[in-house]
């Protein structure tokens, strides 16, 4: 993001200060020229474009909310800015959909969540999307499920499950924005299925955003990819 160099992607975490606000740090992701950018320096713009879009969006789509947020130009093709996008958008649809009574104060609650557990890298470093929990604390949320609960606590695990093994599916190599957009309709699936709450199933369209993957786009494995895209 500050030169333009292919990042690379380090096995063991080293420690490190970010080019931005000089914070010490250590991480993962690093430039060959020595920047490196801090989670909370990455993801600013793009978080507050995604908390405006989700926040005062009218749409009951969750889909069309994230391809929304999807085409702010400051949002980077890779990362956890997109697990705030899948848990925001699920829950600004919910909210304006009304029967679940959803507050803005819960999509922040969502964010917060999320921030806990979306680390940039760290899908391939422990096998977890921040996705898959973005969207499971929107199902904690809408079942008060926490420790020590049973069917919630449930619940929101057979989401987190179904959705790990969509993201699983589009695998090789990772792409943020196809793990959004299949995790977004297994979890509109599951609100009709097991809460009878249903939102549009839309069709997300098609991507318009191969030429920019820094690994490649997996292009005709990708059920997203269209070659007018």
């Amino acid at each position: 993001m500050i030169c333009g160099e292919k990042l690379q992607y380090l096995e063991k975490a080293i420690d490190l200060s970010c080019s931005y606000c000089k914070r010490p740090d250590f991480g993962h992701i690093v430039c060959p020229n020595g920047h490196y950018i801090c989670e909370q320096c990455h993801n600013q713009d793009g978080m507050r474009v995604i908390e405006d879009i989700v926040l005062t969006t009218d749409s009951v789509n969750p889909q069309e909310i994230a391809e929304l947020a999807f085409s702010f130009p400051g949002l980077p093709m890779l990362g956890c800015g997109h697990a705030y996008i899948a848990g925001g958008a699920l829950m600004a649809a919910l909210k304006n959909e009304g029967t679940t009574g959803v507050t803005n104060t819960d999509i922040q609650e969502i964010f917060d969540r999320t921030r806990k557990q979306a680390h940039g890298g760290y899908c391939g470093l422990t096998g977890v999307c921040g996705i898959a929990p973005a969207l499971g604390g929107c199902i904690s949320v809408l079942t008060g499920s926490k420790c020590g609960k049973d069917k919630e606590q449930r619940t929101t695990m057979e989401l987190v499950s179904e959705v790990t093994r969509a993201i699983t599916d589009l695998t090789g190599p990772s792409c943020c924005k196809a793990y959004v957009r299949a995790s977004l309709t297994v979890a509109v699936d599951f609100l009709e299925k097991n809460f009878s709450i249903v939102l549009p199933k839309g069709t997300a369209s098609s991507c318009r955003y191969v030429e920019k993957h820094p690994h490649g786009c997996r292009k005709e494995q990708c059920p997203y990819f269209s070659e007018t895209c």
